[in-house]
């Protein structure tokens, strides 16, 4: 089942990032408050990034894996810089502990 990872902007100027399987359908609950509690607080909001996945659980993991980067790494993903990103301050969870 198709999957997307997705990144809102909220009325107060921060960042959701969540994932789903139906992006137009999600982004409606979210515009009428039936989404997170982070964006029912901070109406409206505005799809500002986005990434469709053949599975929903490979979205879902890249889901976690952007929820733990910064403000700054999430603009330039969300700007296209993404020749930026090595660049920028890893998060914890970006860590490869296996080597």
């Amino acid at each position: 089942m198709k999957g997307y990872m997705y990144i809102l902007l909220c009325a107060d100027g921060t960042y959701y990032t969540g994932s789903t399987i139906d992006l137009e359908k999600r982004l409606e609950q979210h515009q009428k408050g039936e989404g997170a509690n982070h964006t029912k607080k901070r109406l409206p909001v505005l799809l500002v990034y986005y990434e469709e996945y053949t599975r929903i659980d490979q979205a879902f993991r890249r889901e976690k894996q952007v929820q733990g980067w910064s403000r700054k790494k999430k603009e330039a993903l969300i700007e296209g810089a993404t020749h930026t990103l090595p660049q920028l301050a890893k998060a914890y969870r970006d860590l490869d502990f296996n080597k």
